[in-house]
């Protein structure tokens, strides 16, 4: 079983990005869902079964339709897809593309989080 620090994570998302974040809850030991100040949320999840499994869904469908996925389930929908396993939903379910979302999760909620930033400060 491989726990990450969601405690940890949820620090660096409350400190690090203020700015954004309203705030943030630990529903389970291996899961963390943090609130955006624009009414959307990040929910990030590490597997407890599965090494280094993860997801971190951006939703925003009630906002504007759209939800933004980092993960690495192997769905031999996206094996075409150069960084397979991992992958990211950008924008919707079926546009996949390559994820470069670090493997280290403090660095990954730190980009991730930081992407957000990115849309909700300058929206498309």
């Amino acid at each position: 079983m491989t726990q990450i620090n969601i405690d940890g994570l949820r620090e660096i998302a409350e400190v690090e990005f203020a700015d954004i974040v309203e705030g943030a809850m630990i529903p389970s030991i291996n899961e963390l869902r943090i609130i955006i100040n624009d009414g959307s949320f990040l929910d990030v999840w590490y597997s407890l079964k599965l090494v280094d499994r993860y997801s971190y869904h951006w939703e925003r469908r009630a906002i504007d339709g759209t939800i933004y996925r980092h993960d690495n389930a192997p769905h031999r929908r996206w094996q075409s897809v150069k960084s397979f396993p991992r992958h990211f939903h950008d924008g919707c379910e079926t546009n996949v593309v390559e994820s470069q979302i670090s493997s280290n999760p403090q660095e990954a909620i730190r980009e991730f989080l930081a992407f957000i930033r990115g849309k909700t400060k300058n929206p498309d």
